[in-house]
């Protein structure tokens, strides 16, 4: 694993130098590329995430977990899929677009992308509110 927690890119011959990707960017990238997903409702965060959102923060990277070694990067993302879905079917379409946004923007091929489902949300139909005549 390397040192200082960052990848670092191959060097093209006629590169200015070098390019280092942080894992919080593969987290970010990963994160919104399984919320863009139909059927995806929330990703999973922990409690200093959700304090950090309600202080209006966003936290893209939240329910992701990158893991560097030496046989490559494993991505592990934890999930709330909608009622009635089909969970292989959205599950594939999540691995889907993580694979492809992360090779598009950093050129990074992923040896496992991993997607735990931890919840299923359902619609919870709003009441309506009589409107005074």
């Amino acid at each position: 694993m390397n040192e200082n927690h960052v990848l670092e890119m191959e060097e093209h011959p006629n590169s200015l130098g070098r390019v280092e990707i942080a894992p919080e960017v593969i987290e970010v990238i990963a994160g919104i590329a399984a919320s863009e997903v139909e059927g995806v409702t929330a990703m999973r965060g922990n409690f200093a995430t959700g304090v950090v959102e309600k202080l209006g923060k966003k936290n893209h990277g939240k329910g992701v977990k990158v893991e560097l070694s030496e046989t490559g990067i494993k991505v592990d993302v934890y999930c709330m899929m909608k009622f009635g879905v089909s969970i292989p079917v959205v599950a594939q379409k999540v691995q889907d677009n993580i694979r492809q946004a992360l090779k598009n923007m950093t050129a990074i091929e992923l040896e496992e992308v991993n997607i735990h489902i931890v919840g299923v949300q359902f619609d919870v139909p709003k009441l309506e509110v009589e409107q005074p005549e």
